[in-house]
């Protein structure tokens, strides 16, 4: 069996490609390297440099590569990002997924895992989330995931072959446990790798947005769950995929941390200080949120591996302190 990996050059979409390819299968990827890096894909692993939208160069991949089924990871994934700029997003992401939905069609591809997020909760009502939580997202970057949500459930209703499994994952965190794969954007907005660049000296202080929220340091709190913990769930979900599978599952760690828990953990891992800035709260952030991850541990057998915070980022500073410039880093030497 061939398993197509949209985003395969991408964080995640990476570390999901190698697990899938120490798992003994074979892997296609597609992706169109505007954020992600070739040298993230392994050799073993077939690599197409094709964007979401060119619908029929992704139906003659599928064609020629013999694909079975469909783990989509590629999306513009900023939210501040896509409050200043919509309209990419539900190109790319939207529009994106219905182009990979018609090749699928095209090529006779049936079964699809796909990567959405807790962007489609919104600010939740209740705290753990789970998969009945009300969706109402506020930014363009969780409506466009909504929209995917809604065409996958359409699809499944009106193609009698079609399954997916979608994925609302939380904070995704840390890097591969080797060293050998890790994060790096351009911009950079996530907590952990901002706080790591902050300890090697890359940037004189961390910022941090609010400290009046009602939790006890005065933070936001959020669930971290660690880069293989997310793609040990994909695998499951692909073999639990069938031509009737219509399922959401949450996945997270189950609990949340502070931003200043993640500043002094950072420390502590580093041996570094992390100076911190304040400034006012960034309108919309929910002071905590985390998941509730009963679902896919009661029905697919899921749990976390890494689930303390120093042991997440300490994988991260394994890769940040070798990779100081990222994937170039290697380029370089």
């Amino acid at each position: 069996m061939t398993i197509l990996v949209t985003g395969g050059a991408g964080y995640i979409g990476s570390h999901c490609v190698r697990q899938l390819i120490e798992a003994g299968q074979k892997v296609c990827v597609i992706d169109n390297l505007y954020r992600g890096h070739r040298e993230a894909v392994p050799a073993e692993a077939s690599f197409f440099q094709i964007d979401l939208l060119e619908t029929e160069r992704l139906t003659e991949v599928m064609k020629s590569q013999r694909i079975e089924k469909v783990i989509h990871f590629a999306a513009l994934a900023y939210v501040g990002e896509s409050v200043t700029e919509p309209l990419p997003y539900y190109m790319n992401n939207t529009a994106g997924t219905v182009s990979l939905l018609r090749a699928m069609r095209n090529s006779r591809v049936s079964q699809i895992v796909f990567s959405s997020s807790c962007a489609t909760y919104g600010i939740p009502d209740q705290i753990p989330v789970t998969e009945e939580s009300p969706q109402s997202p506020i930014n363009p970057y969780g409506w466009s995931k909504l929209f995917i949500e809604q065409i996958l459930n359409d699809c499944s209703h009106s193609y009698p072959n079609f399954g997916f499994i979608g994925l609302r994952y939380f904070n995704v965190a840390g890097c591969s446990h080797d060293g050998a794969l890790g994060e790096d954007h351009d911009p950079e907005t996530h907590l952990i790798p901002n706080c790591l660049r902050t300890a090697l000296g890359q940037q004189s202080h961390m910022t941090v947005l609010g400290n009046d929220y009602p939790t006890d340091d005065g933070t936001c709190i959020r669930d971290y769950v660690h880069v293989e913990d997310i793609c040990s769930a994909h695998l499951l979900a692909l073999n639990a995929l069938n031509p009737q599978s219509s399922r959401y599952y949450n996945i997270g760690l189950g609990q949340g941390f502070s931003v200043l828990d993640v500043v002094k953990t950072s420390e502590r891992v580093t041996g570094h200080e992390i100076p911190v800035e304040f400034k006012p709260r960034r309108p919309g952030d929910p002071p905590v949120l985390s998941a509730s991850n009963k679902r896919i541990s009661e029905e697919l057998g899921w749990s976390p591996k890494y689930t303390s915070l120093e042991e997440i980022i300490q994988t991260a500073w394994d890769w940040f302190r070798t990779h100081p410039e990222g994937y170039r880093t290697e380029t370089a030497s």
